[in-house]
């Protein structure tokens, strides 16, 4: 391949390479989600002609992601293997653990990274009610593993 098409697709991982990476990190933890990120890019690369014409070019990587990684046997993972910071709940990483992946990525991408719910509905290819369900159902479920009360 050419100069141009190396720089076309180094464009191309620019763009989307940090929203990937965010989802599956979201969905598989950090090991694994960052492999998994790896994995569909290379696919992109290896498929480059199709690649750049996708419509929706990181849900689509998603779930490259998704099927690439889903044939390791290694657990998800959610904690860094640094230090911890001291503003985070040392129980998060478990509780995050817990949900299913859809909640969990709906609670991650949505609270931590600020993502719309349309956003999610399509990198999921569900509905925004969908997503929403998957939302409140993993707050919930990550308010009673931390044991917090909500003020009304």
């Amino acid at each position: 391949m050419g100069e141009v098409v190396r720089q076309e697709f180094e464009t191309f991982v620019h763009d989307v390479e940090p929203s990937l990476r965010r989802a599956l990190v979201a969905a598989f933890g950090f090991e694994r989600g960052r492999d998994a990120t790896a994995e569909a890019l290379r696919w992109a690369w290896e498929n480059w002609e199709r690649a750049k014409d996708l419509n929706n070019k990181i849900a689509y990587l998603f779930r490259v992601g998704q099927s690439k990684s889903r044939d390791r046997k290694t657990p998800d993972i959610f904690e860094r293997s640094e230090a911890h910071e001291p503003w985070y709940d040392p129980g998060l990483a478990p509780a995050l653990s817990a949900l299913t992946e859809n909640q969990r990525v709906a609670v991650v991408l949505i609270n931590g990274f600020e993502w719309k719910l349309r956003e999610v509905a399509e990198l999921l290819g569900v509905g925004v009610s969908t997503v929403q369900s998957h939302l409140e159902r993993g707050m919930r479920a990550l308010r009673n593993a931390l044991e917090v009360v909500e003020n009304d």
